[in-house]
C-alpha cells in the first residue's frame, strides 16, 4: 500500500539524511544550551529519527525481517551520529552548566511511556489515512526524541553518568513504545505480512518485543512511584507550616523540604521574636504524623541560631533577612525615642 511504502522509504537512512541528522542535532544542542524551546522544537521537526522506530514496528507486524535488520542498523547508526555530534558540540562549548530544563529530565516515568505509546500511536494512523496533516510533526515534538540525545552528549562530554543513563533511558522508551503502538497499529489495520513468513520465527520476534518492552517499562513504574511519594511529602510538608507554625509576633520567613537517602528534612525559618528552639522542635515533631510525615527531622532557623557554617544557601538568606529585619526594629525604636522627646518638648512649650 502507499502508506507501507512510504514508511519503508522513511527508513533509509544515508547521504542527505546524515547530513540533516548531524545539523538538527546542533540546533538542538544549541537550543539545550541556550534554554530556548522554540530552537529545539525546530530541531525536532527537522530531524529524521522517527522513520527507522516506525519502520521497526511495521516490520514486526508484517513480520519483513530483512526491514527489521535495516530498521535496526539505520536506528542504531542515527543513535551514535547523533550522540556524537552532541558531545563534540558540548566539548567545544563555552557554556558548561545544566540550566536546561529539558537537559535536565534524567528521571522518565510512567508518562513518558504514555506519550510515546499514544504518539506512536497517532503516527501509524496518521500514515494510514489519507489526510496526515500535521501528525507526524507533532509527534515528533511530543515524543522528543532530539533532546535525550543531546543529553547523552552532554553526559559524555562533562563525565556525568546519572545525565547519559538517565537521558538513553528515556529515549529508549520513546522509540521503543512508538515502535510497539506502530506495531499494534499495523496489525489493527491489517497490513498483509510478507511472503514465506516463518510463524514460529514470527512468534519469537513478538515474543522478545514483548520482554523488551516490559524490562523497559519497570524502572519507570519505580521512578512514577518515587515521584509521587515526593511530591506528596512536599505538599504534606507546606500545608503542616501553614497550619502549625503559627505565632503571634513570629512569622515563616522561609521553609523548605528535601528527600534523600539520608532520609527527610523539612527546614522552617522564622523572622520575628526569638523562640526557644528546642521546645518548638519538640511540639512540632509530634504533629508530623498526622500530616504523613512520620520521621521528618526538623531545623528550625531564626537570629543568631544560624551560623554559616551549619546552614545551606536557602538558610544563610533567611538569616540575613532575620539579621536586617532586627537591625531596622532597632533603628526604628531609636527615631520613635527621639519622635517622642520632641513632642514632649513642644507639649511643654506650649503649655508656657
Amino acid at each position: 500500500s502507499e502508506a507501507e511504502q512510504s514508511i519503508r522509504e522513511g527508513v533509509t537512512f544515508r547521504g542527505t539524511n546524515i547530513i540533516i541528522l548531524i545539523i538538527a542535532i546542533f540546533i538542538a544542542s544549541l537550543g539545550l544550551n541556550t534554554n530556548s524551546t522554540a530552537v529545539i522544537i525546530g530541531a525536532m521537526l527537522i530531524s529524521p529519527l522517527m522513520g527507522p522506530i516506525i519502520g521497526l514496528g511495521l516490520a514486526v507486524g508484517v513480520q519483513d525481517y530483512v526491514l527489521l535488520r535495516k530498521s535496526l542498523r539505520n536506528l542504531l547508526m542515527a543513535t551514535l551520529f547523533s550522540v556524537a555530534t552532541s558531545t563534540v558540540y558540548f566539548l567545544i562549548s563555552p557554556v558548561g552548566q545544566s540550566h536546561s530544563e529539558l537537559l535536565a529530565r534524567t528521571s522518565p516515568t510512567i508518562y513518558d511511556v504514555l506519550i510515546g505509546f499514544f504518539g506512536g500511536g497517532a503516527g501509524i494512523v496518521a500514515i494510514g489515512s489519507r489526510s496526515k496533516g500535521n501528525v507526524i510533526p507533532g509527534v515528533a515534538i511530543a515524543t522528543a526524541l532530539m533532546p535525550p540525545l543531546c543529553t547523552v552528549g552532554y553526559g559524555i562530554a562533562t563525565w556525568q553518568p546519572h545525565y547519559f543513563l538517565g537521558a538513553m533511558y528515556l529515549f529508549l522508551i520513546n522509540s521503543i513504545f512508538i515502535c510497539v503502538a506502530t506495531f499494534i497499529g499495523v496489525k489493527l489495520m491489517n497490513y498483509q505480512p510478507a511472503p514465506s513468513t516463518d510463524p514460529v520465527r514470527a512468534r519469537r520476534i513478538r515474543r522478545i518485543i514483548y520482554i523488551v518492552a516490559t524490562v523497559t517499562l519497570l524502572p519507570s513504574i519505580y521512578l512514577t512511584y518515587n515521584m509521587i511519594r515526593q511530591t506528596r511529602f512536599q505538599l504534606n510538608a507546606e500545608r503542616f507550616v501553614k497550619e502549625e507554625c503559627v505565632f503571634p509576633e513570629t512569622q515563616v520567613l522561609a521553609s523548605s523540604s528535601s528527600w534523600t537517602p539520608q532520609g527527610r528534612r523539612l527546614t522552617i525559618t522564622l523572622i520575628g521574636q526569638t523562640l526557644p528552639k528546642d521546645s518548638l522542635v519538640l511540639a512540632l515533631s509530634s504533629k508530623l504524623a498526622a500530616y504523613g510525615l512520620k520521621d521528618t527531622h526538623i531545623n528550625i532557623v531564626q537570629g543568631a541560631s544560624a551560623t554559616p557554617g551549619s546552614m545551606n544557601e536557602s538558610e544563610l538568606v533567611g538569616s540575613s533577612l532575620s539579621d536586617i529585619y532586627q537591625v531596622s526594629q532597632a533603628a526604628i525604636a531609636v527615631k520613635q525615642n527621639t519622635i517622642d522627646s520632641l513632642r514632649n518638648i513642644v507639649n511643654r512649650l506650649n503649655g508656657a
